[in-house]
This record gives structure tokens, C-alpha cells and sequence, in this order.
């Protein structure tokens, strides 16, 4: 995981960049065109996904909803989305499974949601794709919010699929 955030923020600093200076050019030669479908996109996941790095070490509770008590899993997805993207998710796991657009694995982007079978029912778990195989999840009771490979064993046997629920993707 070191390894990898230093990229992530490295990625989310450089695209920003890039989106700021494309945007600064139209406005000098007088353009004023609405954002990109790749721009539009990659605020709202830059949103998301630095909204979900801020919970990194809240502490996991069941049914929690709140940052300062603790969060599960559907409960940090729900207040990332809300406060990144002002999106009303639903409360559980398995509800969230039935919105937004259902996605390949092979088509996943950061700030979709992924799912596991970790209680043994499907849908029972979810959280939100970094990219480069890295999702960020209040995993469990005695955990804190983190981030985890999607490549380690435990998640490839649960994985159960993913949804998008950005906008305009």
C-alpha cells in the first residue's frame, strides 16, 4: 500500500493538472465550452476518490454512519458519495448492487463500486475501485478504513462484480 498511494496521489495531482491547463487555454483564446465527457468524469472520481481517502483509518462499526463513530463498509460509501458527489445512496451492500450501471471487471475505472460475498451471501460487501487493482473498504469490526489489492486471494474468491454510479460514464 505505500507503494501505491504516493502513485494514486501522483495520478489525481497530474490529471488534475492536465484538466486545469486545457481549461485555462480555452478560456484565453475565448472558448467557453462545456467540460469534456473525460473531464466531467474525472472530477467527479478525482472527488470521490480523494473524499474516501480522507476516511483512511476511521475505525469500522457495524451499521455505522458516521465518521466520528465509525463507519462499515456501505456506510463509508455512502457518506464518500454524499459528500464528494451530494448522491443519496442506499443504506446496504446489497441494495447498491442494484444501482448505477453493472460493469465488467475488465472495464473498471476509479470511483466504481465493487462487490463480495464475504458473510456468504453475495453483495455483502462493497467498496470503491482506486484503480490499478486497489479498492479503498472499512473492511471489518477491529479494522480501520484502507486500502487492499483486489488481486490478494481472499478478494478474487468473493469478488461479485461491480456497479458505476458516476455520472455521464
Amino acid at each position: 500500500m505505500r507503494k501505491f498511494l504516493p502513485t494514486l496521489f501522483l495520478a489525481v495531482a497530474c490529471t488534475s493538472a492536465s484538466i486545469t491547463a486545457t481549461a485555462t487555454e480555452q478560456v484565453r483564446k475565448g472558448e467557453e465550452q462545456q467540460p469534456s465527457f473525460f473531464e466531467r468524469y474525472t472530477n467527479a472520481a478525482q472527488d470521490v476518490i480523494l473524499q474516501g481517502l480522507k476516511l483512511v483509518g476511521v475505525r469500522y462499526r457495524f451499521g455505522g454512519n458516521d465518521e466520528d463513530a465509525g463507519l462499515d463498509c456501505s456506510g463509508f460509501v455512502r457518506l464518500v458519495f454524499k459528500n464528494s458527489l451530494g448522491a443519496q445512496l442506499p443504506r446496504t451492500a446489497a441494495e447498491m448492487s442494484q444501482v448505477g450501471q453493472r460493469i465488467d471487471t475488465t472495464q473498471l475505472k476509479p470511483g466504481d463500486l465493487v462487490f463480495f460475498n464475504t458473510m456468504r451471501r453475495t453483495f455483502s460487501h462493497v467498496g470503491i475501485y482506486l484503480g490499478d487493482n486497489h479498492f479503498l473498504h472499512a473492511p471489518r469490526t477491529g479494522a480501520e478504513v484502507r486500502v487492499e489489492s483486489m488481486e490478494d486471494s481472499y478478494w478474487i474468491k468473493r469478488y461479485n462484480g461491480a456497479r458505476r454510479i458516476i455520472e455521464g460514464n
